[in-house]
């Protein structure tokens, strides 16, 4: 039997990711060893950080391309895991994974037992993941929304934005969401609940969200940058805050320069005038500390009907750079997933 693999062809230049960016092989099937255990990928999450550890370097050529899944165990030696278990695990873009003693998870994405009996499969690399402990994490525990303040959510109908918004909305906040074609703006605030949404491809988009935030931003969680991020500066009220968990419009740039750097130089007269505070996020840091406490709670409001989450799933581990792609320009639709085998539970 043979694994088949999409590994990182080259170091990508700068822009947006091409099809020479990818290579195929046909590997043969690792053995789990003593301590181990095979796993088959039943989901592959595709998500806008991939792309900034291949352009930098962190992803090395040849490699199998990263990425977060939820697997079914085949073959387990390891006393954790019997034959048959699901799990989440970071097998990357190939069709089987190994667990367990020495295999490399880059060093904080654990393997955790999943049961489909309390949600679908998919959403654990999904709002029950690591990219609804993201929204948490910078949202509640960074930013700590209060009743009545106004949060706005960028990428809004995208997974982590879904999930933001969402939960600044059960804080009792008025949440405005900003995203591009309307079909997504209308979704936000009739499928989200959001108050307001406004469309970054607008002419007058400054103008659209002042309006929409008319008592300003006390809390802004930031995933594009950009002309979307230039349109909340001049709203930021005294002592806001913001969670920088991305800026995905700036990841193709190919002016050579800092998007980290600029998006700080741009804004830093904006937050010394209003006592800003920007915090950095990066989930790694709250997965002990705060993962239980967010899995319990994000699983009480999915079932109590509080959060709604919609996917955009591609089918086949062939279509993963396609779908890649279109995640990173917008012209996917929610969060975005590969079904690389079939989901033994939906059948």
């Amino acid at each position: 039997m043979n694994n088949s693999v999409w590994t990182l062809a080259r170091t990508p230049p700068a822009g947006w990711p091409s099809e020479d960016d990818f290579a195929w092989q046909e590997r043969d099937l690792q053995q789990p060893a003593e301590g181990q255990a095979l796993t088959r990928t039943l989901y592959l999450s595709l998500d806008p950080y991939q792309w900034g550890r291949r352009r930098s370097g962190v992803e090395a050529v040849g490699s199998v391309c990263h990425g977060r899944t939820v697997s079914q165990v085949v073959e387990s030696r390891m006393a954790e895991y019997a034959d048959g278990d699901f799990v989440f695990n970071t097998a990357g873009w190939q069709s089987y994974g190994l667990i367990g003693e020495g295999v490399d998870v880059f060093g904080y994405m654990f393997p955790r037992r999943l049961d489909p009996e309390i949600a679908p499969l998919s959403t654990a690399v999904g709002i029950l993941g690591m990219l609804g402990l993201t929204a948490y994490s910078g949202l509640i525990v960074q930013c700590d929304p209060k009743p009545g303040e106004t949060v706005v959510v960028s990428a809004a109908s995208g997974g982590v934005g879904q999930a933001a918004g969402q939960m600044a909305r059960i804080a009792g906040c008025r949440v405005v969401g900003v995203a591009g074609r309307q079909e997504k703006c209308d979704f936000v605030v009739n499928e989200l609940g959001f108050d307001a949404c406004v469309s970054h491809l607008s002419e007058s988009y400054a103008d659209d969200l002042r309006a929409a935030c008319p008592d300003g931003i006390d809390v802004y969680f930031e995933n594009v940058g950009g002309k979307t991020y230039e349109g909340v500066l001049g709203l930021l009220n005294t002592h806001s805050r913001i969670t920088l968990c991305g800026f995905i419009s700036q990841y193709g740039n190919t002016d050579g320069k800092d998007a980290a750097k600029v998006w700080r130089a741009t804004g830093e007269p904006f937050f010394q005038r209003q006592s800003t505070t920007v915090h950095g996020l990066f989930v790694g840091n709250y997965v002990k500390s705060h993962q239980d406490e967010f899995l319990g709670k994000m699983a009480g409001w999915m079932v109590d009907g509080l959060v709604t989450y919609r996917e955009q799933i591609w089918e086949g581990l062939p279509s993963a750079p396609k779908a890649f792609a279109a995640m990173l320009d917008g012209s996917n639709f929610g969060k975005s997933l590969v079904r690389v085998n079939a989901d033994p539970t939906l059948t």
